[in-house]
């Protein structure tokens, strides 16, 4: 549902002629915040209580609901973002949507509106190791669209503790930063021991049996005795990327 000038008028009108109650004028106001498509009630609100636009969960969705999706935020004015797409949704989204963009490893996709946002704040994402790559990704490409200056620090895990110093330089005067690591999950303790900011903690599902798909690295995290130290859930790089680019954008305000 959507409601323009004339929609507003008539509610207040029927309000003063006492037809409609306050309370039936709030509901009304408060259902206009979303579009109704075939398959989803879309948050239209989103950005402006937010900060950001609804971001749409790929994975499970048909590309034409996706699309659906897309179309709505588009109409708005709105930035498109969306996670969790495989390639097979994506070349139909592509074709669809020919100003979008779709890294594969992220399995992320773009769509820019039209007012892009000013860069500000600086993000770092480390992994500990190479196969920790698509959940960093993932988080890199969510500050990114957030309108984060972003830097990807890859294959930096403790096994090799000369590495990660030296690529000190490169993430020392982060914002935020964001770590995604599996195995044992140690990586971002060392890193918070490193520097000022606030590091999030992503766990990933990489490592054998008994890191019980990530639950070892999510509980190491969540022990970590770095105090800057806080973990999300196991492979949320979207949401590791999104608490960074918050912190960042916060730093720059």
């Amino acid at each position: 549902m959507e409601v323009d000038k004339h929609d507003i008028l008539q509610l207040l009108h029927a309000l003063s002629r006492g037809d409609l109650r306050p309370e039936d004028v709030v509901e009304q106001l408060e259902a206009a915040r979303t579009v109704e498509t075939p398959d989803a009630q879309v948050d239209i609100d989103r950005a402006h209580r937010c900060g950001y636009p609804e971001v749409v969960f790929c994975e499970g969705k048909t590309a034409e609901a996706i699309a659906d999706v897309f179309h709505v935020l588009i109409e708005q004015q709105q930035d498109c973002f969306g996670t969790r797409l495989s390639p097979d949704k994506a070349e139909t989204l592509l074709n669809r949507f020919t100003a979008a963009h779709y890294n594969p490893t992220a399995r992320t996709i773009h769509i820019p509106g039209p007012q892009p946002i000013e860069p500000a704040g600086n993000v770092v994402v480390i992994t500990a190791g190479t196969g920790d790559r698509p959940v960093a990704e993932e988080a890199l490409e969510t500050a990114k669209w957030m309108g984060c200056h972003v830097k990807l620090i890859v294959d930096v895990g403790v096994a090799g503790p000369h590495r990660l110093l030296r690529e000190k330089p490169n993430f020392v005067d982060a914002d935020a930063i964001v770590v995604a690591a599996g195995m044992e999950g140690a990586l971002p303790s060392v890193v918070g021991g490193h520097v000022s900011c606030p590091v999030i903690a992503v766990p990933t599902s990489i490592g054998y049996g008994a890191s019980f798909g990530g639950l070892a690295a999510l509980l190491g995290m969540l022990n970590s005795c770095a105090a800057n130290v806080t973990a999300v859930n196991i492979d949320a790089g979207f949401k590791g990327g999104y608490l960074a680019g918050l912190i960042a954008r916060q730093t720059v305000s």
